[in-house]
């Protein structure tokens, strides 16, 4: 027995820890509590890998307290709370009587269900332990009332240094500066944690100076005061401050510990500057730090967010074991931000546990990588977990998906769905519904959200004001700057380019040009909604002198407004000047050959056409597809040019068929200048008239009740005959037909479209 025992002293590493529990094997003692509990002491004091310890535990044959106390202790020390409460249940079912200290433990590991703990020790009268009463008191102080906090501590006679430290904690957790800095100034004896509480507390509540003048004053600082006003420097996005203290602190001679190294990393990943990240690297290797599961989760952090996503996966895979929910969610992050959504749902899937954040990572990144439809299934999947809530970063990223893909019933649903659930939003989800409900076509919904929010802010009014822009509303969008300025909400850039935009989508020159006349020092962009909005009305030289009078390189978006002028317009000269140029700024953009094609075609100059063809093949670029879409029944359903995939495509054709005839006999003659080939005109007339958007509309007249508004979004411009069949179709029909392109909104009824074919 002392043998053994004076073995285990010696162990100082996890490879001596195998070798001596291997001792005890050969021996036959592996299987008994005091050795059990021992090793699994030592797996606690190693970091030792979770199955390991595990092992361990089950090899107890009947696990007594001790056994059980020292495994609620690894979890713990490892953050798995579930496991500790887990653990705990396994122990009350095995009739093991917890001491008074294990007690603590649970408190401080079960978050706010800790209160059922404290009831617990009232049962059994040992809450008057000075140990367990701080325990407590500190519990309360971090999720229960702070009152009660506060009641506990007047109540203890003889206060400790560590109870008045754990109330002005408290306090600082429930954001009470004042009380907090009454209690310091009251407290008879401080210590260096009572200084440190202080530097905590202000850096939460951001305001680093007062947390500074704390620093700077304590009459001693330990590492952790360091790491405080690191950590304060570095979650407050004061990367330069944060690794200037970081270089005081090595100059003090203090050596950094795991918790100093993440915030440091952290500082660096929240800057994304590769650079900065190589010599922090550079420093962590050169000081030979031994890097645990936590600093290397934070350097996987870092690498993904700097866009290294092979280093990453590295430490990702070299974590193996130790992986935890932080490390799968950052590695699931850094895929997501770099667009690889096939990486990340494959990990996704993979983990062994999902919390809220993973699944609000993996939506966000399908949401903000293009995959509407996906982010919304997923978020389906999500709620047959019943195990998890939403939360208000879950419905804004699916709110955003709704206006995305302009599906105004799922949007409808995701209200209901918040309504019913009582979730409250903060102004960042009112901001994503009056952009989901703009994005949607439903601006009077838009509008109403915009009107009842208390208070408003300037990502408020740009929402509205480009929900406007893209209805070509130019008087609602620029009285929404005047009141902007009553509120005192400073306009940006965002807010200019939105009026510019509004006055160039209803032809509102002369107001467009006193709005960038005002705008203080406009960038490239104000210049290119001046140049489209020019274009739009006609007036293609004033806009080629404005370009040539920039005084900054006009971008491919200014040249895209003059070509798509000049087609409209047929000025083959200036449609050559800006093609050109956006070969050279964007030569894989296929819209620019298209549409420079497009302007030779309508003028017969198929020589020209089969040049441009000829030089995309040299250039490899490949047209992109265009796509419409419409909802129904909860689902989207996809159209290409001549497209006879869907299920109801017989049905389809049948009313394309329909419709046409009756067009025919309204007047309607297809436009097939906009066709690139020099084919038969009556090849030319099928071209157009199975456009996508045309499939779309005519879907949604077969499946729709007579008199409902269609909603169609189109990936690319909506083209001219289909604009005017539009108009045709919404007298025809006695329907409003709402068409999103690329560009703007299109609410054809009547005869007539909203944009005035400004467009």
């Amino acid at each position: 027995m002392s043998h053994f025992k004076s073995l285990a002293q010696k162990v100082i590493n996890q490879t001596q820890l195998k070798q001596f529990h291997a001792h005890l094997i050969q021996n036959s003692l592996h299987h008994q509590n005091y050795w059990v509990a021992l090793l699994i002491h030592l797996c606690t004091r190693f970091h030792a890998p979770p199955p390991y310890a595990a092992c361990i535990f089950n090899s107890a044959l009947q696990p007594n307290v001790f056994v059980f106390t020292n495994m609620l202790k690894f979890h713990s020390q490892r953050g798995a709370l579930s496991d500790v409460l887990a653990l705990f249940d396994q122990m009350q079912k095995l009739d093991v009587k917890p001491d008074a200290f294990v007690y603590p433990l649970l408190i401080k590991s079960a978050g706010k269900a800790g209160i059922s703990f404290h009831a617990h020790l009232l049962k059994m009268g040992l809450d008057c332990d000075k140990y367990i009463c701080n325990v407590i008191m500190d519990f309360y102080g971090k999720y229960g009332h702070i009152e009660t906090a506060r009641k506990l501590f007047d109540e203890i006679p003889d206060k400790s240094v560590a109870d008045w430290n754990s109330i002005i904690s408290g306090y600082w957790n429930w954001g009470n500066e004042l009380e907090a800095k009454t209690l310091f100034d009251l407290m008879p004896e401080k210590n260096v944690i009572t200084w440190t509480a202080m530097v905590t507390g202000y850096s939460k509540m951001k305001d680093l100076k007062n947390a500074r003048m704390f620093f700077d004053e304590m009459p001693e600082r330990s590492v952790v005061s360091w790491n405080a006003m690191i950590s304060g420097y570095a979650q407050n996005g004061f990367t330069e401050q944060a690794l200037s203290l970081f270089s005081e602190m090595l100059s003090a001679g203090i050596r950094p510990d795991e918790t100093t190294w993440v915030a440091v990393i952290s500082s660096c990943s929240s800057s994304g500057d590769p650079n900065l990240a190589g010599s922090v690297v550079n420093m962590v290797n050169a000081k030979g730090i031994r890097l645990n599961s936590f600093v290397k989760t934070a350097l996987l952090d870092m690498y993904g967010k700097c866009g290294n996503l092979d280093m990453a996966r590295k430490i990702f895979d070299e974590l193996g074991v130790y992986r935890n929910l932080v490390t799968w969610n950052a590695m699931i992050a850094a895929y997501t931000r770099a667009g690889d959504l096939a990486s990340a749902r494959e990990l996704f899937y993979q983990m062994p546990e999902k919390n809220i954040i993973s699944w609000n990572s993996m939506i966000a990144g399908c949401q903000q990588n293009g995959q509407s439809a996906m982010a919304i299934e997923l978020f389906k999947e999500m709620l047959a977990n019943k195990g998890l809530r939403p939360d208000e970063i879950t419905m804004v990223s699916v709110i955003s998906a709704c206006g995305h893909l302009g599906a105004l019933e799922l949007g409808n649903w995701v209200v209901e769905f918040l309504t019913e659930n009582q979730m409250k939003l903060s102004i960042s989800g009112y901001n994503s519904l009056i952009y989901m409900y703009s994005k949607c076509g439903s601006m009077g919904q838009a509008k109403k959200i915009f009107q009842e929010m208390g208070t408003r802010d300037v990502i408020s009014y740009n929402a509205l004001i480009t929900g406007f822009a893209a209805y070509g509303n130019g008087i609602e969008a620029v009285a929404l700057l005047s009141k902007m300025k009553q509120e005192s909400i400073e306009p940006d850039r965002i807010t200019y380019i939105g009026i510019l935009t509004a006055c160039s989508h209803s032809g509102s020159l002369e107001e467009g040009r006193k709005v960038f006349e005002s705008t203080q020092a406009p960038d490239v962009d104000h210049y290119a909604c001046m140049v489209d909005l020019y274009c739009r009305v006609g007036k293609l030289d004033e806009a080629k002198r404005l370009i040539d009078c920039m005084p900054m390189h006009p971008h491919a978006g200014v040249y895209g407004s003059l070509l798509n002028a000049s087609r409209v317009h047929k000025r083959i000269d200036l449609g050559e000047f800006a093609a050109n140029k956006l070969f050279e700024l964007e030569p894989e953009n296929s819209g620019n050959y298209v549409l420079l094609s497009n302007i030779y075609a309508s003028a017969g100059r198929w020589e020209d056409v089969d040049r441009i063809r000829g030089l995309m093949k040299k250039e490899r670029v490949k047209k992109t597809t265009g796509w419409s879409w419409v909802e129904h029944a909860g689902k989207i359903h996809r159209f290409i040019v001549g497209d006879h995939s869907h299920e109801l495509s017989l049905e389809i054709y049948r009313v394309l068929r329909d419709i046409k005839e009756r067009m025919r006999n309204a007047g309607y003659i297809a436009d097939k200048s906009c066709v690139l080939r020099d084919v038969e005109e009556e090849e030319k007339e099928e071209m157009v008239g199975t456009h996508s958007e045309k499939l779309a509309v005519a879907f949604a007249i077969l499946v729709s009740e007579p008199g409902t508004i269609i909603r169609v979004v189109k990936n690319l411009r909506v083209c001219r005959d289909c604009h005017t069949a539009f108009k045709i179709i919404s007298e025809l029909e006695g329907r409003e037909i709402l068409v999103r392109d690329n560009n703007r909104f299109h609410c054809f009824k009547d005869g007539f479209c909203s944009c005035k074919d400004h467009w």
